[in-house]
């Protein structure tokens, strides 16, 4: 076999392989012979009719086609092992010339990887903002958790406040027609948190029980109704209850309800939780940076195809996160415009194809490589999360390669992470305002 390689336009590469007549015959008569195997011809059973009746019932093409499909993929795996290409795609045939006695010539083409120059990504010292433990975050940790335990309350005595419960019927109007949607009856409207249009929540503090009112508001610029964007409404408003959370007293009694003897206990776990969370950001921010400093510092041509490849893909996972919330594309294309959507989905698609292709590289020339226990730690990782024992988790994704080929990059990502972290050291700086 002989094999001339030609680069052509960005990463795609020509392979013209030349397979020798002697093996073109041979593929050609053992297609004959399985085409025989699977098509009625009159007067012959299956596999016995001779090969001159077999090329006038299926025709020459077909069978060179057939003899083809067998040659051509061995073929075209050795051309690439033999010239060590380093494919990103499946190679695919463009042409092929098959005449009976003659050299069987068959033209390929795929996408080459694309050729990444690393920078320095070892020794280097990186600058890393630290994570700062909020003001108040103990304080509110501890709030939230009363809170969770809190008791709601009717009040009767008391106009509504602004960290109140407000039980109203509602009915919208704008430009003199009803709005689709835009009544309720006894709807719980949590003042303090509310998601309802800017300024709804924030007319019924100060309101009676059972007080009736009118408020006026106005719809958002980028609300999803084209019809209402921008626009003004009316709200007859109905206050039925007026309802507050009532906090347990944070005494030794409360602290045991919740798993803990005292008090001094149940704080002490709220500030580890803290301090744990603050290493964790910490580690997470330090190995975010080191990695961006290093791919920043790289160089590489990634090609179009690849980034409409990628950007093709991202945009099918968005779709279906899209349904899973009971959305679709077209709803929200309405709303934040289909270009801006594609070009921050591309801006993504090329930040993942450079970050895989710098993290590939450095396995490559570092030989970090995957072992069995890299693997076992991603299946436990992964069954923990989903609550599912490795050997489950294993057989599930023995069904669905693709999801296994993504595990396996994941954990060449740590790994390589890992690398990075251990070559490089950070030096933490206090966080800009």
């Amino acid at each position: 076999m002989n094999v001339t390689i030609e680069n052509e336009k960005e990463n795609l590469v020509k392979m013209d392989i030349t397979i020798p007549a002697d093996e073109a015959q041979k593929a050609y008569e053992s297609a004959v012979k399985r085409i025989s195997q699977y098509v009625n011809i009159d007067g012959f059973r299956k596999g016995k009719a001779p090969k001159a009746v077999v090329e006038r019932h299926v025709g020459t093409e077909r069978i060179k086609q057939e003899a083809i499909e067998y040659l051509a993929p061995r073929a075209i795996s050795d051309a690439v092992r033999e010239n060590e290409l380093d494919l990103i795609t499946q190679p695919y045939i463009t042409d092929y010339t098959f005449n009976i006695g003659e050299d069987l010539k068959v033209v390929a083409k795929a996408e080459k990887r694309p050729e990444v120059t690393l920078g320095d990504y070892k020794n280097l010292t990186v600058k890393v903002e630290e994570d700062v433990i909020p003001e108040g975050a103990f304080d509110q940790a501890l709030n939230n958790l009363l809170m969770q335990h809190s008791q709601t309350v009717d009040i009767t005595d008391r106009p509504t406040k602004d960290t109140d419960i407000a039980v109203i019927d509602f009915d919208g109007y704008s430009n003199g027609e009803k709005i689709k949607g835009g009544e309720a009856k006894n709807y719980p409207l949590d003042l303090a948190h509310s998601n309802f249009i800017p300024g709804f929540a924030e007319q019924l503090v100060g309101k009676n029980l059972n007080e009736e009112f009118d408020i006026e508001v106005k719809f958002p610029e980028e609300y999803h109704d084209e019809k209402l964007k921008g626009q003004p409404a009316t709200f007859k408003i109905k206050i039925n209850k007026i309802q507050e959370k009532q906090l347990p007293e944070l005494n030794d009694e409360f602290a045991s309800k919740v798993g803990f003897k005292t008090v001094d206990e149940l704080k002490a776990d709220i500030q580890s939780y803290l301090d744990k969370q603050h290493k964790q950001n910490n580690k997470i921010n330090s190995e975010n940076e080191v990695f961006k400093t290093v791919v920043n510092s790289a160089k590489v041509d990634i090609p179009e195809s690849m980034v409409s490849r990628e950007a093709a893909s991202l945009k099918a996972d968005y779709e279906r996160r899209l349904q899973a919330q009971g959305l679709n594309w077209d709803a929200v294309v309405k709303v934040q415009g289909e270009d801006e959507i594609m070009k921050t989905i591309k801006e993504d698609a090329l930040n993942r194809i450079k970050n895989s292709l710098v993290i590939d590289k450095i396995a490559k020339i570092e030989e970090i490589k995957l072992e069995q226990k890299d693997m076992e730690l991603k299946f436990s990782q992964l069954g923990a999360a989903y609550g599912l024992k490795p050997q489950d988790l294993i057989k599930q994704l023995g069904s669905n390669p693709e999801a296994l080929t993504s595990l396996s990059q994941q954990a060449i990502n740590d790994k390589v992470r890992d690398y990075l972290m251990a070559n490089n050291k950070v030096e933490f700086v206090k966080k800009s305002k």
